[in-house]
């Protein structure tokens, strides 16, 4: 066998061993764990993804899985908008969209502070938890990131005695498909991403 048989034999067994590695991968980092009702549910920021998050929330709400709905705010804005003449806060978007899917105003709660990573945002659930008798937290966000912030909630309300779940919105939306994600920049963005954050807080969080 020459050397270029070899080579070419060496690619297509890595190919085809990523192509079947690739989903996997993916799929590690998707979890779920619904809770049939919940005190409150907490909307974790994301700029690029709020809309996928917020209608999830919205349609939990509406089924009355939770009454009170947490956001949290990153302090990124929006792109210019003519018809506001500014860049509008992404917490503003995201309020607005959960009242133009069914969340009443008064259900929608800010919590103080900025949400600047998972971490930041579960310290801020914390710290709205010491203040309301909440015994149950449903955490609301993207499929990819769904395993890191259900980690890094339960380390962090474990000692309140809290109940932690989690959903995530549908993949598709917004979300590229296990199958596929490694065919495009989104993909790697955010599952290649996700792998690095996740290293990142299993070694600091």
């Amino acid at each position: 066998m020459n050397r270029r048989i070899k080579y070419l034999l060496v690619f297509v067994v890595a190919v085809v061993g990523w192509t079947l590695t690739a989903p996997l991968l993916a799929s590690y980092l998707i979890v779920k764990k619904p809770l049939a009702n919940a005190d409150a549910m907490i909307v974790l920021s994301g700029s690029a993804v709020y809309k996928e998050r917020t209608r999830k929330a919205a349609e939990l709400y509406r089924h009355g899985v939770a009454p009170m709905v947490f956001v949290t705010n990153d302090g990124e804005r929006a792109g210019w908008s003519q018809a506001e003449q500014r860049n509008p806060p992404f917490v503003e978007l995201e309020q607005r969209e959960l009242i133009a899917n069914g969340v009443l105003p008064d259900a929608i709660k800010v919590l103080d502070g900025d949400g600047l990573g998972t971490d930041s945002e579960a310290n801020q659930a914390a710290i709205e938890i010491e203040a309301r008798p909440i015994k149950s937290l449903l955490i609301v966000t993207s499929a990819y990131h769904s395993r890191r912030a259900l980690r890094t909630f339960e380390n962090k309300l474990r000692e309140k005695g809290v109940e932690i779940g989690i959903e995530h919105a549908p993949i598709d939306d917004g979300t590229p498909r296990p199958e596929f994600w490694w065919l495009s920049p989104r993909g790697w963005q955010t599952v290649a991403g996700e792998y690095v954050k996740s290293a990142v807080y299993w070694a600091f969080y």
